[in-house]
C-alpha cells in the first residue's frame, strides 16, 4: 500500500487489465435533449485537463453493435461528437409513428451512449462514459436516470493533489444537472454495469473505500452509497433540510458540507480519498457517519443481485459495508 490507497493491478501477461482509479459518477434525471450542451462542455473540460494522446484514451466502444472497440482516431472523434449532438426529429419516442424504430430503441435501452477508454499498454485509468435514458413523454420507468462518469488513474491525483482533483470534479459537476453523484476511489470496470469481483474479491472486501460498481440507471432520486465526495441534490437534500440541515447532522472532524448552485451540495469526507483497511481496523468512521444519515435514501441492494465471483450474501455484505 502506498500513501492513502493500495495499489491493485491485474495483468494478462504484460497487459494491464484492471486497476484502481478515481471516478466521478453523476446521475442525471433528464433526457439527452436536455443534457447535450452540459455533457459536451464537461467532456471538453475533462480532455483539457488530461489530454488526448493514445496513452490516455485510445479506444471507443460501439455499444450499438457487438460491443466492439475501435481506435480513437479522427474518424472516431467525429463519430463521438455526432453521437453527442442534438437529436433531430421528434423529441419523444411516444411521438414516433414508426413502431419498428421505437421497438429498436427500446431493445437498445438508451438514446445515446459513448464509452471512451484506453491506454496502448492496457488500462490507462482514464475514461469517459455517457448513457442517456430513453426519452418518453410520459415516463414508463420512473426511476430511470441518465449517467455520466469520468475516470483518472490514482497517479493523477498524487501528481496534482486532492485540492486540484476536487476543483476539477466541482468544475465538471457545475455543468450538469445531477440529482446525486459521487467521486472517489474505485476499481476500473471490466464491464460498466455487470460487476465482476474476479481477481479482486479479497481486496473489495478488505478496502471499503474502493467502489466496485459504476453507478445505477435505476437509481431515481436515491443515493448510490458513500464516497470521498458526495454530491446531493433534489429530492434528497431537501428532505435533509438543505446543506445547513445536513451539516448539523455530521460531526466528523474532517467532514465538510459546501452549498452548490441549484439547491445542491457536496459533502467532502477528508482531504484525501481513503480506501480504509478492515484488516487493520480502518473502517472509515466519517463514511459510516454519512451512511447512517443517508440510509433512508440509499439505493438498497436488489434481492436478486449477485456480483460475478461473489455469493449473494457477500454482495449484500459489500453493499452495506458502511451500515452493518
Amino acid at each position: 500500500m502506498t500513501g492513502h490507497f493500495p495499489r491493485i493491478r491485474l495483468y494478462e501477461g504484460d497487459l494491464l487489465m484492471r486497476r484502481e482509479v478515481v471516478r466521478l459518477v453523476l446521475h442525471l434525471p433528464f433526457d439527452h435533449h436536455d443534457l447535450v450542451d452540459g455533457v459536451n462542455r464537461a467532456l471538453d473540460v475533462y480532455l483539457r485537463a488530461v489530454g488526448t494522446g493514445p496513452e490516455i484514451l485510445s479506444e471507443w466502444y460501439d455499444v450499438n453493435g457487438e460491443y466492439d472497440a475501435f481506435p480513437l482516431d479522427e474518424s472516431g472523434w467525429d463519430f463521438i461528437r455526432s453521437t453527442l449532438s442534438m437529436p433531430r426529429g421528434e423529441r419523444f419516442l411516444d411521438d414516433f409513428t414508426d413502431e419498428r424504430y421505437v421497438h429498436h430503441r427500446v431493445k437498445k435501452g438508451f438514446e445515446r451512449c459513448v464509452e471512451l477508454t484506453g491506454g496502448e499498454s492496457g488500462v490507462s485509468g482514464y475514461g469517459f462514459f455517457y448513457w442517456s435514458r430513453l426519452p418518453w413523454r410520459t415516463r414508463t420507468e420512473e426511476d430511470e436516470v441518465s449517467l455520466v462518469s469520468f475516470s483518472w488513474p490514482v497517479e493523477y491525483l498524487e501528481e496534482h493533489g486532492p485540492g486540484r482533483m476536487r476543483e476539477l470534479a466541482l468544475e465538471l459537476v457545475s455543468l450538469l444537472p445531477f440529482s446525486s453523484g459521487h467521486a472517489g476511489l474505485a476499481f476500473s470496470s471490466i464491464s460498466t454495469f455487470d460487476v465482476s469481483l474476479e481477481g479482486i474479491r479479497e481486496e473489495a472486501m478488505r478496502y471499503p473505500g474502493l467502489d466496485v460498481t459504476h453507478g445505477h440507471l435505476s437509481l431515481g432520486g436515491r443515493v448510490d452509497g458513500v464516497h470521498w465526495l458526495d454530491f446531493l441534490g433534489p429530492p434528497v437534500l431537501g428532505k435533509l433540510g438543505g446543506a445547513a440541515g445536513l451539516r448539523g447532522r455530521l460531526h466528523a472532524a474532517q467532514t465538510t458540507v459546501q452549498e452548490l448552485d441549484g439547491e445542491r451540495a457536496v459533502v467532502t469526507l477528508g482531504q484525501w480519498p481513503e480506501a480504509g483497511d478492515l484488516t487493520r481496523g480502518r473502517n472509515l468512521p466519517a463514511y459510516r457517519e454519512l451512511a447512517g444519515v443517508l440510509e433512508p435514501w440509499l439505493y438498497a441492494c436488489p434481492p436478486e443481485r449477485e456480483f460475478d465471483g461473489a455469493t449473494p450474501e457477500e454482495t449484500r455484505r459489500w453493499w452495506r459495508r458502511f451500515l452493518d
